[in-house]
């Protein structure tokens, strides 16, 4: 694959970056976080520049797509912009209306965006199916997770819209894509987050970013997060294919929790403690980590697609 942007592509990042640096970032996060709140302007915007149909548009596809939400990520939007830009078109083939949860059968624990939705897109083995929300289906809940967290009272099986025979396991592998995608976003700022703090902490009477041992640390960090960007963007731009989607989501969420690990480390643990904007990022890897089984589920998924086959 080419792993360069090209014109058009660097057009459209440019775009969405400038949109987003006026719509959202850190203090953005920050005020939503204490009530759970979901940024509906930002969610306009994005909709109003045409970004939330961008796999479905003329010049553009699943690649931009996943830059889009990479994007939304990495600065810090509160939107459910993975499940809208990724996993709705890949799956159903159409736009779906925002907010939109995503979950599987029998699953009865909190989903990020449940108390917000207004479309819930539930798959697994077999058939996905589009649920509309109604008032009353999605219950908030408190989280220190970065996003909002609510509990989705899963109508029963006759409410919604089968999408056939597949669709099941074709929305599990746009769902690890935009896993993916999200974690690599999210990656990419707290390590940027940290990188500018330890220029800048003085231990020893220099700053500790000059300590060798510290940059042989971040540069691991910064090996395993271009790993994983590239990785997603091979498996968007062959139309998320279960193998690949399952190895940009396993790499990916590997690389989270050593990232989690180091940038806390790296800035005293404040990213717990609120004082620094790591939180905004850091915690929303692990909310991601959880997804889907998380490492393993994904290892599971991985291994299926490679050498196993149906008779």
């Amino acid at each position: 694959m080419d792993f360069e942007l090209n014109d058009d592509q660097r057009a459209i990042v440019e775009a969405i970056e400038a949109l987003l640096g006026a719509h959202a970032g850190a203090a953005r996060a920050i005020e939503l976080a204490p009530k759970g709140e979901y940024d509906a302007p930002l969610d306009a915007a994005l909709a109003e520049a045409g970004f939330a149909d961008i796999a479905l548009g003329d010049g553009s596809g699943f690649l931009e797509a996943a830059l889009l939400v990479e994007a939304v990520a990495r600065a810090g939007g509160v939107v459910a912009i993975g499940a809208q830009a990724l996993v709705a078109p890949g799956t159903a083939g159409r736009r779906l209306e925002g907010p939109i949860a995503l979950t599987t059968p029998g699953h009865k624990g909190p989903v990020r965006f449940g108390a917000q939705a207004r479309t819930l897109l539930v798959g697994g083995v077999g058939e996905a199916r589009v649920v509309s929300l109604e008032p009353g289906d999605g219950e908030p809940l408190v989280s220190n997770f970065g996003y909002p967290i609510g509990r989705v009272r899963v109508p029963p099986e006759q409410r919604g819209e089968w999408l056939g025979p597949g669709s099941g396991d074709r929305m599990l592998a746009w769902w690890r894509l935009a896993i993916a995608a999200e974690t690599v976003g999210s990656m990419r700022a707290a390590l940027d987050v940290t990188g500018d703090y330890v220029k800048k902490r003085r231990q020893f009477g220099r700053a500790i970013g000059s300590f060798q041992a510290v940059q042989h640390r971040l540069a691991e960090c910064a090996v395993l997060v271009e790993g994983s960007r590239w990785l997603l963007y091979e498996a968007a731009a062959r139309g998320a294919p279960a193998e690949a989607a399952a190895t940009a989501a396993a790499h990916a969420s590997a690389a989270a929790g050593r990232v989690f690990v180091e940038t806390h480390q790296f800035t005293g643990a404040m990213g717990f403690t609120r004082e620094h904007d790591l939180h905004v990022w850091s915690m929303r890897l692990q909310a991601l980590r959880l997804e889907l089984d998380g490492v393993a589920g994904h290892r599971r998924a991985l291994a299926r697609a490679r050498w196993v086959r149906e008779p």
